[in-house]
């Protein structure tokens, strides 16, 4: 996804972040979306839908529907629009929106959904707010996020640790919210929606799933961790070296002997 100011998303618009964040759609796709199926004829929106790394998945299991994918980025719209093109995604339309100022009219949309983009957000409520306007009477809400405090790996690292408190100091002095996972359901319920249902959606990882050190453990939580080593440098939050163990650290986790954890949480609620 992309924030409404894309410049405050901490995780850039590199040709590496796009790849990172299609292994991660990709690598999480039974997890997160093994329900998340719409009711043919319904029009769905997707809020912030970056360079469309979760858009084909949406596309692809509901090929009755329409969708609608918006992001404020230019470039990421175009790379999403590339991917639509390559991928054949005949039932979704991409536009250019402002989160927080939908160009829709009232109850036009029989559901929503935002995957990864209220963690990067200074007022997720207000953004709440905004899609809660465009969505019809009985529609519902699908929101996705993670929560880097759920984060447990062995064999541990002080240095990877640190790295990780590094990234979510970056994330909230952007606006963030690197945790924001556990507080869907508080912020559902005090955005007006009912019914709602959060379920945790946990990545476990060992050396018996070798698939998923690479394409989790590896290429999407530690090159995540990895994206920001310019930026921890330059404020000097960590030295270069103890930076660069920190992540080797991690690498250490998706080996033969490593394990990996981490939590996401989906929620699903009513207007």
């Amino acid at each position: 996804m992309t924030p409404a100011n894309s410049e405050e998303y901490i995780h850039g618009h590199s040709r590496r972040e796009a790849l990172r964040l299609s292994d991660q759609a990709n690598t999480l796709s039974s997890l997160l979306h093994h329900d998340t199926i719409y009711q043919p004829g319904s029009l769905v929106l997707e809020a912030g839908c970056g360079v469309g790394a979760q858009t084909g998945i949406l596309a692809s299991r509901n090929t009755g529907t329409g969708i609608v994918s918006v992001d404020i980025s230019i470039p990421s719209l175009r790379q999403a629009r590339n991917a639509g093109i390559e991928g054949r995604w005949e039932n979704v339309s991409f536009a250019r929106a402002d989160l927080f100022n939908l160009p829709f009219p009232d109850e036009v949309f029989d559901h929503v959904f935002l995957c990864f983009v209220l963690e990067h957000l200074r007022n997720p409520s207000a953004a709440l707010a905004s899609v809660r306007r465009v969505l019809t009477k009985g529609g519902t809400l699908t929101v996705i996020e993670g929560d880097h405090g759920s984060t447990f790996f062995y064999p541990g690292s002080p240095h990877a640790n640190d790295c990780i408190r590094c990234l979510e100091e970056l994330q909230r002095e952007m606006g963030g919210n690197p945790r924001i996972g556990r507080e869907l359901y508080p912020l559902l319920s005090s955005a007006g929606f009912r019914n709602i249902h959060v379920s945790p959606r946990q990545v476990y990882v060992d050396g018996s799933r070798p698939d998923l050190a690479c394409g989790f453990t590896r290429q999407t939580f530690t090159a995540m961790v990895e994206g920001v080593r310019d930026q921890v440098l330059r404020r000097e939050m960590m030295s270069p070296e103890d930076f660069d163990r920190g992540i080797r650290d991690l690498a250490r986790a998706a080996g033969p002997e490593g394990v990996f954890c981490y939590t996401f949480f989906k929620a699903v609620c009513v207007k």
